[in-house]
């Protein structure tokens, strides 16, 4: 599977994606407020521990106009980084999202 297909693939078949790196404090403290929702549906991707991660993140770029990880989708909709993940989740647009 290329890297589209990848995303495209994990965007529109889960609740909750993620595209991460390891080692990324902004994505560990996106996981873990995710986490901290219950919902089960989450698909991670540790791009750094990938041999396509590269490919994956150039992608994203093309799809979202963000090169940064983390790069969030909830249902289907494109959300952003940390930073916006936290804003998401103070004023409502995660709740109101995950409702979809």
């Amino acid at each position: 599977m290329g890297a589209k297909e990848t995303v495209d693939t994990a965007v529109d078949g889960h609740k909750i994606a993620v595209f991460s790196k390891s080692y990324c404090p902004y994505c560990k403290a996106a996981k873990k407020s995710i986490s901290e929702l219950g919902v089960d549906d989450v698909v991670i991707f540790e791009l750094d521990n990938l041999p396509d991660g590269t490919q994956i993140q150039e992608y994203l770029l093309e799809k979202t106009n963000q090169r940064t990880v983390p790069n969030i989708f909830i249902s289907q909709t494109h959300v952003g980084g940390n930073d916006a993940l936290q804003a998401a989740l103070r004023n409502g647009k995660v709740k109101e999202l995950l409702a979809k």
